[in-house]
């Protein structure tokens, strides 16, 4: 016998999908970059829970908190910083006792492979030759928040500000150092991991940034709440352990 299927839409760009009858659709929001490692594990769960099917919107984790915000169809929000957790914590958009914090990365500095800027360092990045740095926004994506953070912390934010060139996410970030567009940039470690296009010149110096600590937690008008919970148990498991640390993350 075969099932019937029904189509879903919303106005937050997800993807049309086919739904089996006795299929169950978790929409999760995942900050960008999870991309890569999100997506094969998505796979790996299909053999544990056929009937759940995932579906992911990856984005800024600012941008994604306030489409939550706005009623978007959410049911499990995974960010890159726990600022965002917090500000849908505070407003009664999480479901209680749900949230979790799962891995941990590092940020780094990176250059198109092949480039000649002389950087080895991020105190390098006052130099003249250096005319254009990549980074976050950071009034809605975290890595841009970790690297306001470092520049404050090294004491160059003012003398490099008018350099910043920024994205709405960090793999637009990755994107524009891979293509040359600018000089350098500043991205998580499992990014730059991600390309052989990029160069690691550093990671930020030790105490210069809050620790990059990726929550995750049902969103409290989730209609398939058991099914999100079982999800995100999911991540913190061994087999999904083994796959985050492939792709250069650190569990919490």
């Amino acid at each position: 016998m075969v099932g019937c299927s029904k189509k879903q839409q919303d106005s937050w760009g997800t993807n049309v999908n086919e739904i089996e009858e006795g299929e169950i659709e978790l929409l999760v929001s995942a900050a960008a970059s999870l991309t890569d490692v999100l997506e094969e594990i998505k796979e790996v769960y299909k053999n544990h829970e056929p009937n759940t099917k995932i579906t992911f919107t990856f984005g800024g984790s600012g941008a994604l908190q306030t489409q939550i915000e706005e009623g978007a169809p959410v049911d499990i929000f995974i960010s890159a910083a726990q600022k965002q957790m917090d500000t849908l914590e505070k407003g009664g958009e999480i479901l209680e006792d749900s949230r979790k914090t799962l891995l941990i990365n590092k940020v780094v500095l990176i250059t198109p492979k092949g480039d000649d800027k002389n950087i080895s360092s991020f105190d390098d990045l006052i130099n003249e030759n250096i005319e254009r740095i990549a980074i976050g926004d950071p009034s809605n994506v975290p890595v841009g928040q970790y690297s306001e953070e470092i520049f404050s912390n090294l004491n160059i934010k003012d003398t490099i500000n008018s350099k910043l060139i920024l994205a709405n996410d960090v793999r637009t970030v990755l994107a524009w150092v891979e293509s040359g567009e600018v000089d350098c940039g500043i991205v998580y470690a499992t990014d730059a991991f991600t390309s052989d296009k990029v160069k690691i010149i550093t990671e930020a110096p030790a105490g210069s940034h809050k620790e990059v600590s990726y929550p995750a937690a049902v969103v409290k008008s989730s209609k398939h709440v058991d099914s999100a919970k079982a999800f995100i148990d999911f991540l913190a498991t061994d087999e999904a352990k083994n796959i985050f640390e492939k792709y250069g993350f650190a569990m919490k």
